[in-house]
């Protein structure tokens, strides 16, 4: 296919380097010159604008950071409907609001342009490794039309329904993933205060009913001590931001959540917004005076 991508950070270039490795004809553009550059000379065609991205491609997937941004580089002036062609399929695959997901989506809908909303699970080893979850919302032609790029950038893609079904998902994957981690955290500070190791308490339970891909992938970053950014902190603070704000519009109590939220904020506001979201951990590391580590000797 020839496909644009817009959106060249953390997630985006990587997905937009698996398109290419699938053989898709890729025109690439970001606001930060660089990035394209760096894209161009992996053989992408080096676009101008959104719009000009839009105008040589049959499907354009947009990659940024949150709901304004989706708008500026889909709706603003430049932005891909400007350039997209009648019958032309635009994909969101940022995370959202479902609330701008179906505003964008009836903007392209009146241009005669077809739209997903499809953001993604996996953080930046399964942008890599082109096995990213894709939660999915739209028409079912539209996603049994857009599949071939899914397969390329992810082990599954699901139709979970309308428009904004995708972001919906989404938000209940990252109030997951978050309240796993909070609780996580809480368990390794208790086991190593202890005087237990933390990675022996992990292979110990990682087998059993608390065992999760959550688990898998940042008890080993915490114990570690590793908190280069996969899904920083700001990111997913702006998602359960969202998760919270939909619920409140449809009058639905998340404690949890709103807990979660809470502590991602306090862990911004100490300078930790660009780390992992596994460094969540750190914020019950201090509250108890004790750091999540091997023992020593």
């Amino acid at each position: 296919m020839e496909v644009g991508f817009i959106g060249l950070g953390i997630m985006g270039k990587p997905m937009t380097r698996n398109l290419i490795k699938a053989g898709h004809q890729v025109a690439v553009f970001d606001i930060v010159p660089e990035l394209v550059a760096e894209l161009s000379a992996s053989g992408a065609v080096r676009g101008k604008s959104a719009a000009d991205v839009a105008s040589r491609s049959e499907v354009t997937i947009t990659m940024v950071p949150d709901g304004p941004e989706v708008e500026a580089a889909v709706l603003g002036p430049g932005g891909a409907l400007e350039g997209a062609k009648a019958g032309s399929i635009i994909v969101d695959m940022s995370s959202i609001s479902p609330i701008v997901a179906q505003k964008v989506g009836a903007a392209c809908t009146a241009k005669g342009v077809e739209f997903l909303d499809a953001p993604v699970s996996g953080g930046e080893p399964k942008a890599i490794d082109g096995t990213l979850a894709i939660m999915v919302g739209g028409k079912q032609e539209v996603f049994d039309t857009v599949m071939p790029l899914f397969q390329a950038m992810g082990s599954s893609a699901t139709l979970t329904g309308p428009i904004g079904a995708g972001n919906v998902t989404k938000l209940a994957n990252q109030m997951m993933v978050a309240v796993n981690i909070a609780a996580m955290g809480e368990a390794l500070v208790l086991a190593t205060k202890a005087g237990l190791d933390p990675e022996i308490v992990f292979n110990a339970v990682k087998g059993g009913l608390a065992g999760s891909a959550v688990l898998n992938a940042k008890a080993p970053m915490v114990i570690a001590r590793n908190f280069k950014p996969g899904f920083r902190i700001r990111l997913h603070q702006k998602d359960l931001r969202n998760a919270l704000a939909a619920a409140e519009s449809m009058k639905v109590s998340l404690p949890f959540t709103s807990m979660a939220q809470q502590v991602l904020l306090a862990l911004m506001n100490s300078g930790r917004g660009d780390l992992d979201h596994s460094a969540i951990a750190t914020f019950i590391e201090d509250m108890a005076k004790t750091e999540v580590r091997k023992p020593k000797g």
